[in-house]
Protein backbone atom coordinates (compact mmCIF):
# COMPACT_ATOMS: atom_id res chain seq x y z
CA UNK A 1 0.00 0.00 0.00
CA UNK A 2 2.55 2.45 0.94
CA UNK A 3 4.91 1.79 -2.06
CA UNK A 4 2.22 1.66 -4.81
CA UNK A 5 0.81 5.17 -2.78
CA UNK A 6 4.21 6.16 -3.63
CA UNK A 7 4.39 5.15 -6.92
CA UNK A 8 1.20 6.73 -8.13
CA UNK A 9 2.30 9.90 -6.40
CA UNK A 10 5.65 10.04 -8.39
CA UNK A 11 4.02 9.12 -11.29
CA UNK A 12 1.69 12.06 -11.00
CA UNK A 13 4.75 14.18 -9.89
CA UNK A 14 6.67 12.95 -13.34
CA UNK A 15 3.70 13.84 -15.19
CA UNK A 16 3.31 17.36 -13.97
CA UNK A 17 6.94 17.93 -14.71
CA UNK A 18 6.45 16.67 -18.19
CA UNK A 19 2.88 19.18 -18.36
CA UNK A 20 5.30 21.97 -17.86
CA UNK A 21 7.85 21.26 -19.73
CA UNK A 22 5.39 20.45 -22.61
CA UNK A 23 3.94 24.23 -21.65
CA UNK A 24 7.29 25.70 -21.63
CA UNK A 25 8.29 24.66 -25.22
CA UNK A 26 4.99 25.51 -26.51
CA UNK A 27 5.53 28.94 -25.44
CA UNK A 28 8.90 29.04 -27.05
CA UNK A 29 7.49 27.46 -30.14
CA UNK A 30 4.91 30.60 -30.36
CA UNK A 31 7.77 32.61 -30.00
CA UNK A 32 9.81 31.72 -32.06
CA UNK A 33 6.50 31.75 -34.92
CA UNK A 34 5.85 35.23 -33.57
CA UNK A 35 9.36 36.33 -34.56
CA UNK A 36 9.29 34.98 -37.39
CA UNK A 37 5.89 36.46 -38.41
CA UNK A 38 7.60 39.70 -37.70
CA UNK A 39 10.63 39.11 -39.56
CA UNK A 40 8.69 38.11 -42.74
CA UNK A 41 6.76 41.62 -41.87
CA UNK A 42 9.83 44.04 -41.46
CA UNK A 43 11.30 42.10 -44.54
CA UNK A 44 7.90 43.01 -46.23
CA UNK A 45 8.11 46.59 -45.36
CA UNK A 46 11.90 46.48 -46.49
CA UNK A 47 10.50 45.12 -49.94
CA UNK A 48 8.16 48.05 -49.94
CA UNK A 49 10.39 50.63 -49.60
CA UNK A 50 13.01 49.16 -52.24
CA UNK A 51 9.77 48.95 -55.11
CA UNK A 52 10.24 52.96 -55.27
CA UNK A 53 10.43 53.53 -58.83
CA UNK A 54 13.75 55.07 -60.07
CA UNK A 55 14.05 58.43 -59.89
CA UNK A 56 14.75 58.55 -63.68
CA UNK A 57 11.91 56.76 -64.27
CA UNK A 58 9.78 58.90 -62.32
CA UNK A 59 11.21 61.94 -63.99
CA UNK A 60 11.04 60.69 -67.49
CA UNK A 61 7.13 59.80 -66.87
CA UNK A 62 6.89 62.87 -66.00
CA UNK A 63 8.22 64.73 -68.88
CA UNK A 64 6.06 62.28 -71.31
CA UNK A 65 2.94 63.53 -69.49
CA UNK A 66 4.14 67.45 -69.43
CA UNK A 67 4.52 66.74 -73.25
CA UNK A 68 1.10 65.70 -74.27
CA UNK A 69 -0.50 68.55 -71.84
CA UNK A 70 -1.34 66.53 -69.05
CA UNK A 71 0.11 69.16 -66.63
CA UNK A 72 -1.36 67.89 -63.42
CA UNK A 73 -0.70 64.23 -63.61
CA UNK A 74 2.80 65.60 -64.57
CA UNK A 75 3.24 67.64 -62.00
CA UNK A 76 2.35 64.92 -59.26
CA UNK A 77 5.37 62.42 -60.82
CA UNK A 78 7.63 65.77 -60.17
CA UNK A 79 6.04 65.62 -56.89
CA UNK A 80 6.92 61.64 -56.14
CA UNK A 81 10.42 62.14 -57.28
CA UNK A 82 10.96 65.27 -55.24
CA UNK A 83 9.10 62.90 -51.91
CA UNK A 84 11.30 59.72 -52.97
CA UNK A 85 14.43 61.02 -53.83
CA UNK A 86 14.84 64.05 -52.50
CA UNK A 87 18.59 64.67 -52.68
CA UNK A 88 19.37 63.43 -55.70
CA UNK A 89 19.96 65.51 -58.98
CA UNK A 90 16.42 64.43 -60.14
CA UNK A 91 14.78 66.33 -57.52
CA UNK A 92 16.40 69.46 -58.43
CA UNK A 93 15.21 69.07 -62.00
CA UNK A 94 11.45 67.55 -60.34
CA UNK A 95 11.29 70.68 -58.42
CA UNK A 96 11.82 73.52 -61.28
CA UNK A 97 9.59 70.90 -63.49
CA UNK A 98 6.81 70.84 -60.60
CA UNK A 99 6.59 75.02 -61.10
CA UNK A 100 6.24 74.49 -64.87
CA UNK A 101 3.82 72.29 -65.01
CA UNK A 102 1.80 73.65 -61.54
CA UNK A 103 1.66 76.89 -64.01
CA UNK A 104 0.32 75.31 -66.79
CA UNK A 105 -2.33 73.55 -64.88
CA UNK A 106 -3.36 76.87 -63.83
CA UNK A 107 -2.20 75.77 -60.55
CA UNK A 108 -0.63 79.08 -59.17
CA UNK A 109 -0.05 78.90 -55.43
CA UNK A 110 1.39 75.59 -56.09
CA UNK A 111 3.63 77.02 -58.42
CA UNK A 112 4.96 79.68 -56.18
CA UNK A 113 5.55 77.69 -53.45
CA UNK A 114 7.32 75.03 -55.57
CA UNK A 115 9.69 78.24 -57.40
CA UNK A 116 10.14 79.48 -54.04
CA UNK A 117 11.49 76.60 -52.79
CA UNK A 118 14.05 76.05 -55.34
CA UNK A 119 15.26 79.59 -55.53
CA UNK A 120 15.87 79.23 -51.72
CA UNK A 121 17.65 75.80 -51.99
CA UNK A 122 19.47 76.83 -55.10
CA UNK A 123 19.24 80.56 -55.70
CA UNK A 124 22.90 80.51 -58.14
CA UNK A 125 21.28 77.84 -60.23
CA UNK A 126 20.60 79.38 -64.07
CA UNK A 127 17.62 77.60 -63.66
CA UNK A 128 16.30 80.21 -60.65
CA UNK A 129 15.71 82.86 -63.67
CA UNK A 130 12.99 80.63 -64.88
CA UNK A 131 11.23 80.03 -61.54
CA UNK A 132 11.22 83.75 -60.12
CA UNK A 133 10.08 84.44 -64.03
CA UNK A 134 7.22 81.65 -63.46
CA UNK A 135 6.46 82.92 -59.80
CA UNK A 136 5.77 86.37 -61.10
CA UNK A 137 3.31 84.86 -63.91
CA UNK A 138 1.43 83.19 -61.21
CA UNK A 139 1.02 86.45 -59.48
CA UNK A 140 0.66 88.00 -62.57
CA UNK A 141 -2.11 85.83 -63.73
CA UNK A 142 -4.33 86.19 -60.52
CA UNK A 143 -3.58 89.92 -60.39
CA UNK A 144 -6.69 92.12 -60.09
CA UNK A 145 -8.68 95.08 -61.30
CA UNK A 146 -7.12 98.57 -59.50
CA UNK A 147 -11.12 98.23 -57.18
CA UNK A 148 -9.69 95.67 -54.99
CA UNK A 149 -5.98 95.16 -53.24
CA UNK A 150 -2.98 94.95 -54.92
CA UNK A 151 -0.70 92.38 -53.10
CA UNK A 152 0.21 89.97 -55.86
CA UNK A 153 -0.01 92.58 -58.73
CA UNK A 154 3.30 94.12 -55.73
CA UNK A 155 4.66 90.46 -55.31
CA UNK A 156 4.78 89.92 -59.43
CA UNK A 157 6.64 92.89 -59.64
CA UNK A 158 9.03 91.78 -56.75
CA UNK A 159 9.69 88.45 -58.58
CA UNK A 160 10.24 89.89 -62.00
CA UNK A 161 12.60 92.74 -60.40
CA UNK A 162 14.39 89.43 -59.06
CA UNK A 163 15.04 88.28 -62.42
CA UNK A 164 16.35 91.64 -64.11
CA UNK A 165 18.39 92.55 -61.33
CA UNK A 166 19.60 88.80 -60.66
CA UNK A 167 19.44 87.40 -64.00
CA UNK A 168 20.07 90.42 -66.20
CA UNK A 169 21.24 88.25 -69.20
CA UNK A 170 19.06 85.53 -68.57
CA UNK A 171 16.31 85.19 -71.57
CA UNK A 172 13.57 85.66 -69.45
CA UNK A 173 15.10 89.41 -68.54
CA UNK A 174 13.49 90.78 -71.55
CA UNK A 175 9.90 90.02 -70.78
CA UNK A 176 10.50 90.64 -67.26
CA UNK A 177 10.97 94.42 -67.90
CA UNK A 178 8.10 94.28 -70.03
CA UNK A 179 5.70 92.66 -67.23
CA UNK A 180 7.84 95.12 -64.59
CA UNK A 181 5.90 98.13 -66.62
CA UNK A 182 2.39 96.03 -66.69
CA UNK A 183 2.35 95.74 -62.86
CA UNK A 184 4.01 99.34 -61.96
CA UNK A 185 1.21 100.46 -64.43
CA UNK A 186 -1.85 98.83 -62.20
CA UNK A 187 -0.08 99.95 -59.34
CA UNK A 188 0.13 103.48 -60.65
CA UNK A 189 -3.78 103.11 -61.51
CA UNK A 190 -4.89 102.15 -57.76
CA UNK A 191 -3.10 105.07 -56.67
CA UNK A 192 -4.98 107.10 -59.09
CA UNK A 193 -8.33 105.31 -58.46
CA UNK A 194 -7.57 106.63 -54.45
CA UNK A 195 -6.28 110.08 -55.62
CA UNK A 196 -9.97 110.44 -57.15
CA UNK A 197 -12.29 109.59 -54.98
CA UNK A 198 -10.69 111.71 -52.41
CA UNK A 199 -10.72 114.44 -55.04
CA UNK A 200 -13.88 113.88 -55.14
CA UNK A 201 -14.86 114.53 -51.70
CA UNK A 202 -12.81 117.62 -51.60
CA UNK A 203 -10.10 115.85 -49.49
CA UNK A 204 -7.75 117.69 -51.45
CA UNK A 205 -4.62 117.27 -49.03
CA UNK A 206 -4.84 113.20 -49.45
CA UNK A 207 -5.56 113.61 -53.11
CA UNK A 208 -2.49 115.60 -54.25
CA UNK A 209 -0.60 113.35 -51.99
CA UNK A 210 -1.83 110.40 -53.86
CA UNK A 211 -1.18 112.09 -57.16
CA UNK A 212 2.39 112.85 -55.56
CA UNK A 213 3.17 109.31 -55.21
CA UNK A 214 2.36 108.72 -58.84
CA UNK A 215 4.64 111.14 -60.48
CA UNK A 216 7.77 110.47 -57.42
CA UNK A 217 7.40 106.99 -57.64
CA UNK A 218 5.70 105.42 -61.11
CA UNK A 219 7.14 108.12 -63.80
CA UNK A 220 7.07 105.86 -66.04
CA UNK A 221 3.46 104.99 -66.33
CA UNK A 222 0.39 106.32 -68.04
CA UNK A 223 -1.02 107.64 -65.41
CA UNK A 224 1.38 110.49 -65.28
CA UNK A 225 -0.45 112.80 -67.77
CA UNK A 226 -3.74 112.41 -65.50
CA UNK A 227 -1.72 112.69 -62.11
CA UNK A 228 -0.62 116.37 -63.43
CA UNK A 229 -3.34 117.87 -64.58
CA UNK A 230 -5.37 116.38 -61.21
CA UNK A 231 -2.65 118.12 -59.40
CA UNK A 232 -3.42 121.34 -61.38
CA UNK A 233 -7.25 121.15 -60.33
CA UNK A 234 -6.24 119.91 -56.35
CA UNK A 235 -3.70 122.96 -56.33
CA UNK A 236 -6.08 125.28 -57.47
CA UNK A 237 -8.95 124.43 -55.31
CA UNK A 238 -6.65 124.99 -52.11
CA UNK A 239 -5.43 128.39 -54.08
CA UNK A 240 -2.25 127.39 -54.78
CA UNK A 241 -1.56 128.80 -57.88
CA UNK A 242 2.07 128.24 -58.37
CA UNK A 243 2.12 124.82 -58.13
CA UNK A 244 -1.27 124.08 -60.50
CA UNK A 245 0.24 126.38 -62.78
CA UNK A 246 4.03 124.18 -62.47
CA UNK A 247 2.22 121.18 -63.04
CA UNK A 248 0.19 122.41 -66.10
CA UNK A 249 2.90 123.33 -67.53
CA UNK A 250 5.36 120.44 -67.13
CA UNK A 251 2.07 118.56 -68.45
CA UNK A 252 2.55 120.83 -72.11
CA UNK A 253 5.77 120.73 -71.88
CA UNK A 254 6.17 116.86 -71.74
CA UNK A 255 2.82 115.75 -73.09
CA UNK A 256 1.23 118.62 -75.46
CA UNK A 257 -0.99 116.59 -77.15
CA UNK A 258 -2.68 115.20 -74.00
CA UNK A 259 -6.22 115.66 -73.79
CA UNK A 260 -5.27 116.10 -69.91
CA UNK A 261 -3.29 118.76 -70.95
CA UNK A 262 -5.84 120.50 -72.56
CA UNK A 263 -8.13 120.22 -69.81
CA UNK A 264 -5.41 121.52 -67.34
CA UNK A 265 -4.96 124.68 -69.65
CA UNK A 266 -9.08 125.49 -69.79
CA UNK A 267 -8.67 124.86 -65.82
CA UNK A 268 -5.59 127.48 -65.32
CA UNK A 269 -7.73 129.80 -67.49
CA UNK A 270 -11.15 130.07 -66.10
CA UNK A 271 -8.72 131.64 -63.00
CA UNK A 272 -7.04 134.12 -65.70
CA UNK A 273 -3.61 131.83 -65.62
CA UNK A 274 -1.38 130.30 -67.86
CA UNK A 275 0.80 127.42 -67.32
CA UNK A 276 4.16 128.56 -65.79
CA UNK A 277 6.98 126.58 -64.37
CA UNK A 278 8.34 126.99 -61.12
CA UNK A 279 11.81 125.48 -61.09
CA UNK A 280 11.81 125.33 -57.38
CA UNK A 281 8.18 122.81 -56.85
CA UNK A 282 8.72 119.52 -56.02
CA UNK A 283 6.89 118.55 -59.40
CA UNK A 284 9.77 120.33 -61.45
CA UNK A 285 12.59 118.78 -59.28
CA UNK A 286 10.72 115.01 -59.24
CA UNK A 287 10.43 114.86 -62.99
CA UNK A 288 13.61 116.47 -64.08
CA UNK A 289 15.24 114.08 -61.65
CA UNK A 290 14.15 111.37 -63.29
CA UNK A 291 14.74 112.82 -66.74
CA UNK A 292 10.73 113.01 -68.33
CA UNK A 293 10.50 116.81 -68.54
CA UNK A 294 12.23 118.41 -71.13
CA UNK A 295 12.54 121.85 -69.26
Amino acid sequence: MTDSVYLRKSSLADNGSLLRGLRMIGAAVGLALALGVAGCASKDDDDDTISVEPADKLYNDGLALANRGRYSAASSKFEEVDRSHPYSKWAKKSLVMITFTSYEAGDYDTAIQAGRRFVTLHPSSPDAAYAYYLIGQSYLNQMQDVSRDQERTERALAAFNEVVTQFPESEYAEDSRLKIRVTRDQLAGKVMQIGRYYLERRNYVGAINRFREVITEHQTTRHVEEALMRLTEAYMALGVVNEAQTAAAVLGHNFPDSKWYRDAYVLLQTGGLEPREDKSSWISRALRKTGLTRL
